[in-house]
């Protein structure tokens, strides 16, 4: 009986210990292991449901009050761009959130898009997250690989396995590009890097009239409407995934990445914001950025003592320019300036349809007006179609050329981008652009942090010295959430950026960013405390002049010298040995080494050792559907002979549509056939078309429709013939007198029986530009 007794008291106590380790396992949730593991409980031995009891449902919530969080992140702006940083060019959604939040004077970015993005979102280093470059130039060494390593998880991952619903709009960026295409993988994808919704592009760029646009995994069409336009699009998608996230789950809070591809060229902006700001830039940009720098001062976004840097040599006085230039480059101003303001209303809708449900003071907001400086990828004059820039041809950025597109600047015919001089007058106070991480020109955005609920300062400037690799840490500490120390199932590399938490309450707190390396196409520096070395290694115009060892490095005391006004190398060389061997010791530490300014050769895979998924294959067969394949995933027909060999099978009516197409208006190829008769289009750059028409037209029934293009040979960009064959018989050629040799097209795309994006001839548009009749396959072959 005593026995019993025991027993009965021991399975007591066993119970009751077992209780209360599963109490303790539910409060204590690991968050720092993702997905966070559901509490054990220990195995039921009640035989009926009914008289046992269930434990609590498991589920991940985010923090009790935690905040909503909307990451905005603009394109290609400068330092001196919007207006609430003492820019020229109207941007009140962002002077509102300005005057309600705090203004980050020192924020940096890594020079570049793909880098930034990539550092934002991960809160390491470009190179940890083996983002050296963008994609499109990824290598196989460490650091620069384009794709990002299983031990740098996102924040939306972050978020999303700790109870936030997440969203991301607009430009991607981020995935390599042998990656995007429908036989993936897919782990680089948003959907697989912690999003759960995503609509916008994959790539740096789209036409905003006709874009490239994905939801999720899908590319899917857009309307076919000559009022419509990307970015207004991605705006009321963010709006109209927010309303639904919050009627269904109002207690959860939502993570929302916005970035819109604008001020990113092509510079597309409806007219009506155009005309605003007709006449505003006829003073041109020598005296635009000096009353840019005159506002900085007075809204005391730099310090008052702050000198105007120096601009590149380069960069010619307005005054020296001849009448016709100056129109030009005015109207190519007016039209940046446009997109800008286009692109600060359509965010402003976003942050209003926050407010109107409610979730505005509860919403943590960082707006970042760029991923690095303004572009001057532009070069001296500007370009009419940016992809005569790639292709080295001259007549893009002929001045005469240029002006007879001038009305027509910014609409669906142009593809542009404006003149170098621009972006150094809206990167001032500071003398460099984009792709010199060397200089703040290249690296420093503005910042607006907006977070009433916990920042109860207003429209108040912070100095205090950040990154972008800074934000996610932030995030974190604002959400009540640790770093994670293992994300599904694999240990992660360190955060490397930090929390800016502590200057929300503390206006005159050290920094606590005290180190920090920059590198971008050889151009690099070292930020430490309060000093800057770097050398501007190449210009983002230019060519590689100097080895690497030969590169002149300059010194800057930022701390007291805002814009890195004066060099001073030649006063403190020791100072800058030091500088030079820190840069020396974190480029080894972060991946960063070797070195490499090669641009235009690392577009070619082979020379640049990445993968491709044509790589070696001097054959590809598609069928019927099969589009959307953007050039790092077609087969190249650059600078070779080859041949297109196309079954088909007609009706009674003549057939109309694309059998086979690459590109679009800027540049590409279509075989299609108009009123039954075949054509092979050569569209150069969009400033020259060379047409092999057929002199029959196809018969009814089945039929086989050749092109077979002849190659010049010698250097590339040469020209050819091409040849028509209906049934092996011969029935018309052309002779194309050049070719593009480096690119088609940014993000239009390859495919069989439609020319989706803008189209190639001007014969059909892309609704018509469907194929009529049957189409079996389509093979072609490299010669």
């Amino acid at each position: 009986m005593k026995t019993r007794t025991l027993d009965a008291h021991l399975l007591v106590l066993l119970l009751t210990g077992l209780a209360a380790m599963s109490a303790a396992q539910e409060a204590a949730v690991d968050r720092t292991e993702l997905p966070v593991k559901a509490p054990w409980y220990p195995p039921i031995t009640t035989l009926d449901a009914r008289d046992a009891q269930a434990p609590p449902f498991f589920e991940v919530k985010a923090p009790e009050n935690a905040p909503n969080i909307v990451v905005i992140l603009l394109d290609d702006v400068g330092f001196g761009g919007p207006s609430s940083f003492g820019g020229v060019i109207e941007t009140p959604n962002l002077d509102k959130l300005a005057s309600e939040g705090l203004m980050y004077n020192q924020f940096h970015t890594t020079a570049l898009c793909s880098p930034t993005r990539q550092a934002l979102k991960t809160g390491r280093n470009h190179h940890s997250a083996n983002q050296a470059k963008i994609t499109e130039v990824a290598t196989s060494f460490p650091g620069a690989t384009g794709m990002l390593p299983n031990d740098v998880a996102s924040i939306g991952t972050m978020l999303r396995l700790n109870g936030f619903s997440t969203a991301a709009f607009g430009k991607w960026h981020e995935t390599a590009v042998w990656e995007i295409s429908p036989s993936g993988p897919f782990a680089r994808w948003p959907n697989y890097q912690g999003f759960d919704e995503f609509y916008g592009f994959l790539g740096g760029e789209t036409n905003q009239w006709a874009p490239a646009v994905y939801h999720n995994l899908n590319r899917i069409e857009t309307p076919n409407d000559p009022d419509y336009h990307f970015m207004n699009d991605m705006a009321t998608r963010a709006i109209e995934w927010v309303r639904f996230q919050q009627a269904l789950t109002p207690d959860k809070p939502f993570f929302v990445y916005f970035a819109p591809g604008a001020v990113h060229a092509p510079h597309h902006v409806p007219k009506s914001y155009i005309e605003k700001q007709k006449g505003r830039f006829d003073e041109g940009w020598d005296v635009i950025r000096e009353r840019i720098f005159a506002r900085q001062k007075e809204l005391g976004v730099i310090p008052p003592d702050t000198s105007l840097a120096a601009k590149p040599d380069d960069i010619k006085d307005w005054s020296t320019l001849p009448a016709k230039e100056k129109k030009l480059y005015a109207r190519q101003a007016e039209v940046f300036a446009a997109y800008l303001d286009m692109a600060d209303h359509e965010t402003g809708r976003v942050i209003q349809a926050i407010e109107d449900m409610g979730e505005l003071d509860n919403t943590l907001i960082f707006y970042i007006s760029g991923d690095n400086g303004t572009s001057a990828e532009g070069g001296m004059s500007g370009l009419y179609n940016e992809m005569t820039y790639f292709n080295a041809v001259p007549q893009g950025s002929d001045i005469d050329f240029m002006l007879q597109h001038y009305d027509d600047w910014g609409g669906p015919s142009t593809y542009p981008h404006m003149a170098a001089g621009w972006a150094v007058a809206f990167d001032s106070p500071f003398m460099w652009t984009k792709q010199v991480a060397s200089n703040y020109g290249g690296t420093r955005n503005p910042l607006v942090v907006r977070w009433p609920d916990r920042i109860k300062e207003k429209g108040v400037v912070r100095s205090q010295w950040h990154h972008v690799i800074d934000v996610v840490p932030t995030i974190l500490e604002a959400s009540g959430l640790p770093q994670p120390r293992i994300v599904n199932g694999v240990p992660q590399r360190p955060i490397e950026g930090v929390s800016m938490v502590y200057s929300w309450d503390y206006p005159n707190a050290p920094d606590r960013h005290q180190i920090q390396y920059f590198e971008m196409f050889g151009n690099r520096g070292i930020y430490f405390d309060g000093w800057f070395a770097g050398t501007v290694h190449i210009k983002p115009w230019g060519r590689v002049e100097n080895r690497f060892p030969e590169d002149t490095w300059e010194l800057y005391h930022v701390a007291e010298d805002f814009s890195m006004s004066t060099d001073l190398a030649d006063q403190h060389p020791d100072i800058l040995a030091k500088l030079q061997q820190v840069f020396l010791s974190e480029a080894v530490k972060y991946k960063v080494l070797p070195l490499d300014d090669r641009r235009a050769e690392l577009f070619n895979p082979v020379t640049a050792g990445r993968p491709d998924l044509m790589f070696g294959r001097k054959e590809l067969t598609l069928h019927e559907g099969m589009d959307g394949l953007l050039e790092n995933d077609f087969i190249n027909v650059k600078n070779t002979s080859f041949e297109i060999v196309a079954d088909v099978e007609t009706g009674d009516q003549p057939a109309n549509g694309v059998i086979v197409a690459q590109g679009g208006a800027f540049g590409g190829w279509s075989l299609y056939v108009n009123d039954g008769t075949p054509v092979f289009m050569y569209n150069y750059v969009g400033i020259e078309r060379f047409a092999a028409i057929a002199s029959k037209k196809l018969p009814k029934g089945k039929s086989t429709v050749k092109m077979d293009f002849a190659y010049d040979g010698g250097s590339p960009g040469a020209g050819g013939t091409a040849t028509l064959f209906i049934d092996d018989e011969a029935v018309g050629s052309t002779r194309v007198e050049k070719t593009q040799f480096a690119i088609f097209s940014a993000d239009e795309t390859a495919g069989v029986g439609v020319d989706p994006e803008t189209p190639v001839s001007e014969d059909y548009d892309s609704a018509s530009s469907e194929f009529t009749a049957n189409i079996d396959k389509v093979t072609i072959t490299l010669k």
